[in-house]
């Protein structure tokens, strides 16, 4: 029998993206691709030119992936009124024609809010999808990042929207949301605590759990060679925003002399690091770095630093340290727990002054960290690796078929 059909609605998609999710999107098509099945995605790209202010690099190979790209004349004033409305006002007759003549067995939503809002959940074809990269079903700003200050822990929507200068999506006070959720047969959180937080504000529907993963073809750790730094180092990587919590990270290394911090990344919050870092030369810069040259600084760094201040969904930095045999030092917050606890491959910290203790213990055990790092590549194999997390992911379609009555579809999806 032919693989089935798969419809991929997302905002973001390489190279018209900015990260997590986009990549998450792009590797679970590729893994479908690899099994047989075939992919269509279909993403904004009026959404990315808004934020980006410029067009993407070159358009890399897709491995028989079909990406459609949407596109209009009308620019910013196609996202704003997707933002405003909630229905994909641009582009909705496309994505509805497109559907039909796809003829999918699955359609699969993932970051559609500026693709086409609560609107575009009733276009699915087949067993319909939901994938929370993020915390848009019960989040305006997607990041539950209140105020754009703190952690959130109680709803304060509209004067939150008002602090990001964003006009309120008064849509989400009308029930419209969750009608169209109605649409959708099932949905996945990326981690126990995104599960819990979806319910702890508001969220009805059940969530099956469905963790990020990379790439088999990826899954040995890369060769020892040499250092890409002279000294032993710790290791940042991300988008250098507020929420990734570097503030508290970059004063402890004016303190500690033993080795510095690499930081791999940039983003808007770079000016202010870079100044909170001045005349510090044990803190480096490096910029955005390639994925083919990130992996080496995994590999050599003495312990991956993950200081996220807001309530991830994932973590997917931690599982690529884990994949190159590096361990994990993260704020106690978010889904980083959970993680690191069933890895045994880390430490949490709360505080600068636990961050700072267990900076010291991997220079000043002999052995941890080689040990910590043994059991990072064992837990990344046993949890996060494609061949691990595809089959949870198609079960979820098994089960939501089978719910449907769709036997031939249900029968398709344990395809591992």
């Amino acid at each position: 029998m032919s693989g089935l059909r798969f419809a991929m609605l997302t905002t973001f998609y390489p190279p018209y993206h900015f990260g997590g999710d986009a990549m998450g999107v792009r590797r679970l098509s590729q893994a479908l691709v690899r099994r047989g099945h075939h992919v269509t995605v279909i993403h904004d790209g009026d959404a990315y030119a808004l934020l980006a202010g410029r067009e993407p690099d070159a358009r890399p190979a897709e491995d028989e992936i079909e990406v459609i790209t949407l596109r209009s004349g009308l620019g910013a004033l196609s996202s704003l009124l997707t933002h405003q409305t909630g229905w994909p006002v641009v582009h909705g007759a496309r994505i509805r024609a497109l559907m039909d003549a796809g003829r999918f067995d699955v359609t699969v939503f993932n970051n559609v809010s500026l693709l086409g809002g609560p609107g575009v959940l009733g276009m699915g074809r087949g067993v319909t999808l939901y994938v929370a990269h993020e915390h848009w079903l019960v989040c305006p700003s997607h990041v539950l990042w209140r105020h754009g200050r703190e952690a959130c822990t109680g709803r304060e929507c509209l004067r939150c929207v008002l602090h990001y200068r964003r006009p309120p999506q008064l849509w989400r006070y009308t029930g419209y949301l969750e009608r169209q959720l109605a649409h959708v047969d099932a949905f996945i959180a990326m981690s126990e605590f995104s599960r819990k937080k979806h319910r702890e504000f508001g969220f009805g529907r059940d969530m099956a759990v469905v963790p990020c993963f990379l790439p088999d073809t990826d899954d040995a750790p890369e060769p020892a060679g040499t250092s890409p730094h002279p000294r032993p180092y710790f290791l940042f990587v991300g988008r250098l925003e507020k929420i990734k919590g570097l503030d508290d990270v970059i004063p402890v290394f004016g303190r500690f002399p033993r080795a510095d911090l690499l930081i791999a990344g940039d983003g808007e919050y770079g000016e202010s690091l870079r100044a909170l870092a001045a005349g510090n030369p044990r803190v480096k810069f490096l910029g955005w770095v390639p994925p083919d040259q990130l992996s080496r600084y995994y590999r050599h760094a003495t312990a991956l630093i993950v200081p996220s201040v807001c309530f991830e969904t994932f973590g997917i930095v931690i599982i690529e340290a884990f994949r190159q045999g590096t361990p994990v030092v993260a704020r106690r917050i978010g889904p980083f727990p959970e993680i690191l606890e069933r890895a045994g491959a880390g430490d949490l910290f709360d505080t600068p002054a636990e961050l700072e203790a267990a900076l010291h213990s991997y220079l000043d055990e002999s052995g941890r960290r080689a040990r910590l790092g043994r059991a990072a590549v064992d837990a990344f194999r046993a949890n996060w690796s494609e061949s691990t997390v595809l089959p949870k992911f198609l079960e979820v379609v098994r089960q939501a078929a089978s719910a449907r009555g769709d036997e031939r579809i249900a029968a398709h999806s344990p395809g591992a």
